[in-house]
Protein backbone atom coordinates (compact mmCIF):
# COMPACT_ATOMS: atom_id res chain seq x y z
CA UNK A 1 0.00 0.00 0.00
CA UNK A 2 1.19 3.47 -1.18
CA UNK A 3 -0.06 6.36 0.58
CA UNK A 4 1.50 10.33 0.33
CA UNK A 5 1.17 13.13 3.00
CA UNK A 6 2.67 16.62 1.57
CA UNK A 7 5.41 17.94 3.70
CA UNK A 8 4.69 20.87 6.53
CA UNK A 9 1.25 21.86 5.40
CA UNK A 10 -0.59 21.79 8.70
CA UNK A 11 -0.25 22.51 12.06
CA UNK A 12 -1.76 21.19 15.33
CA UNK A 13 -5.06 23.13 14.51
CA UNK A 14 -5.21 22.28 11.15
CA UNK A 15 -6.83 18.99 8.71
CA UNK A 16 -4.48 17.06 6.34
CA UNK A 17 -5.43 14.55 4.50
CA UNK A 18 -3.37 11.60 3.12
CA UNK A 19 -3.98 10.62 0.22
CA UNK A 20 -3.45 7.43 -2.20
CA UNK A 21 -0.98 6.83 -5.47
CA UNK A 22 -4.04 8.32 -7.91
CA UNK A 23 -4.91 11.86 -5.60
CA UNK A 24 -7.82 10.58 -3.70
CA UNK A 25 -7.96 10.95 0.11
CA UNK A 26 -7.69 7.79 2.17
CA UNK A 27 -7.44 9.13 5.64
CA UNK A 28 -7.01 12.45 6.93
CA UNK A 29 -5.34 13.89 10.60
CA UNK A 30 -7.06 16.34 12.61
CA UNK A 31 -5.28 18.86 15.31
CA UNK A 32 -7.23 19.91 18.59
CA UNK A 33 -5.87 23.02 18.84
CA UNK A 34 -7.17 24.12 22.07
CA UNK A 35 -5.26 21.79 24.84
CA UNK A 36 -1.93 22.14 26.49
CA UNK A 37 -0.84 18.91 24.75
CA UNK A 38 -0.59 18.35 21.63
CA UNK A 39 -3.70 15.81 20.34
CA UNK A 40 -4.04 14.36 17.25
CA UNK A 41 -6.67 11.69 15.57
CA UNK A 42 -6.37 10.10 12.83
CA UNK A 43 -9.33 9.27 10.74
CA UNK A 44 -10.60 6.85 7.48
CA UNK A 45 -12.26 7.85 4.56
CA UNK A 46 -15.69 7.07 6.39
CA UNK A 47 -14.87 9.23 9.09
CA UNK A 48 -13.92 6.49 11.55
CA UNK A 49 -10.97 7.30 14.45
CA UNK A 50 -8.17 4.80 13.51
CA UNK A 51 -6.08 6.31 16.03
CA UNK A 52 -5.78 8.68 18.84
CA UNK A 53 -2.43 10.58 19.15
CA UNK A 54 -1.67 12.89 22.36
CA UNK A 55 1.85 14.38 23.32
CA UNK A 56 3.40 13.94 26.73
CA UNK A 57 3.55 17.19 28.05
CA UNK A 58 6.64 18.32 31.09
CA UNK A 59 9.32 16.40 28.81
CA UNK A 60 12.10 17.13 27.74
CA UNK A 61 12.37 16.19 24.56
CA UNK A 62 9.13 15.31 22.10
CA UNK A 63 7.30 12.02 23.16
CA UNK A 64 3.21 11.03 21.87
CA UNK A 65 1.46 8.43 23.21
CA UNK A 66 -0.39 6.44 20.13
CA UNK A 67 -3.88 4.90 21.17
CA UNK A 68 -6.47 2.33 18.79
CA UNK A 69 -9.39 2.08 20.61
CA UNK A 70 -9.33 3.92 24.04
CA UNK A 71 -5.81 1.23 24.25
CA UNK A 72 -2.35 2.59 24.30
CA UNK A 73 -0.53 0.65 21.27
CA UNK A 74 2.98 2.68 21.22
CA UNK A 75 5.51 5.38 22.29
CA UNK A 76 7.06 7.64 19.99
CA UNK A 77 10.19 9.46 22.04
CA UNK A 78 12.73 11.77 19.87
CA UNK A 79 16.31 10.55 21.30
CA UNK A 80 19.03 13.01 22.52
CA UNK A 81 22.14 12.96 19.70
CA UNK A 82 23.98 15.56 18.69
CA UNK A 83 24.16 14.86 15.15
CA UNK A 84 21.15 12.59 13.76
CA UNK A 85 17.77 12.60 14.27
CA UNK A 86 16.84 9.44 15.86
CA UNK A 87 13.43 8.20 17.56
CA UNK A 88 12.35 5.32 19.56
CA UNK A 89 9.02 3.31 19.14
CA UNK A 90 8.38 1.69 22.14
CA UNK A 91 5.16 -0.90 22.02
CA UNK A 92 5.81 -3.06 18.83
CA UNK A 93 9.35 -4.22 18.45
CA UNK A 94 9.99 -1.75 15.94
CA UNK A 95 12.98 0.58 14.93
CA UNK A 96 13.79 3.19 12.59
CA UNK A 97 16.97 3.11 9.79
CA UNK A 98 17.83 5.92 7.11
CA UNK A 99 17.46 9.83 7.55
CA UNK A 100 14.53 10.76 9.13
CA UNK A 101 15.14 14.96 8.60
CA UNK A 102 15.38 13.61 5.03
CA UNK A 103 11.98 11.98 4.99
CA UNK A 104 14.11 8.62 4.09
CA UNK A 105 14.19 6.01 6.67
CA UNK A 106 12.64 2.29 7.27
CA UNK A 107 10.46 0.97 10.03
CA UNK A 108 11.76 -2.29 10.55
CA UNK A 109 10.79 -4.97 12.91
CA UNK A 110 14.43 -7.13 13.25
CA UNK A 111 15.13 -7.59 9.75
CA UNK A 112 12.05 -7.01 8.49
CA UNK A 113 10.89 -3.59 6.97
CA UNK A 114 7.45 -2.81 8.24
CA UNK A 115 6.81 0.48 6.17
CA UNK A 116 9.77 3.17 4.01
CA UNK A 117 9.57 6.41 3.76
CA UNK A 118 10.83 8.54 0.94
CA UNK A 119 10.18 12.10 -0.23
CA UNK A 120 8.97 12.15 -3.42
CA UNK A 121 8.19 15.30 -6.23
CA UNK A 122 4.93 14.87 -7.30
CA UNK A 123 1.55 16.89 -8.79
CA UNK A 124 0.53 18.30 -5.72
CA UNK A 125 4.14 19.44 -4.45
CA UNK A 126 6.91 18.39 -2.05
CA UNK A 127 5.39 15.38 -0.40
CA UNK A 128 6.80 12.06 1.06
CA UNK A 129 5.77 8.29 -0.06
CA UNK A 130 4.94 6.05 2.73
CA UNK A 131 5.25 2.71 1.05
CA UNK A 132 3.44 0.14 3.41
CA UNK A 133 4.47 -3.69 3.60
CA UNK A 134 2.05 -4.94 6.19
CA UNK A 135 -1.57 -3.30 5.65
CA UNK A 136 -2.47 -4.99 9.35
CA UNK A 137 -0.68 -2.14 10.88
CA UNK A 138 -1.70 0.65 8.49
CA UNK A 139 -3.23 2.98 11.16
CA UNK A 140 -0.06 2.86 13.61
CA UNK A 141 2.46 3.52 11.07
CA UNK A 142 0.91 6.26 9.74
CA UNK A 143 0.67 7.65 13.40
CA UNK A 144 4.36 7.27 13.64
CA UNK A 145 5.09 9.23 10.22
CA UNK A 146 2.74 11.90 11.42
CA UNK A 147 4.04 12.17 15.21
CA UNK A 148 8.05 12.32 13.34
CA UNK A 149 6.71 14.75 10.59
CA UNK A 150 5.11 16.95 13.67
CA UNK A 151 8.41 16.80 15.89
CA UNK A 152 10.45 18.27 12.45
CA UNK A 153 7.82 20.60 11.77
CA UNK A 154 8.30 22.39 15.47
CA UNK A 155 11.53 22.21 15.56
CA UNK A 156 11.89 23.45 11.77
CA UNK A 157 8.89 26.27 10.81
CA UNK A 158 8.40 27.79 8.05
CA UNK A 159 11.42 30.96 7.20
CA UNK A 160 13.71 29.56 9.32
Amino acid sequence: MRLYIKQKVWSFKDRFSIKDDVERDRYYVEGEFFSFAKKLRLFNKDNEEQLYIEQSLWRFLPEYNLYEKGEKVATVKKDFTLFKNNYTILGPDWHIEGSVMAHDYMIKEGDKVIADINKKWLSWGDTYEINIHDEQYVSLLLGIVVVIDAVIAQENPPGQ
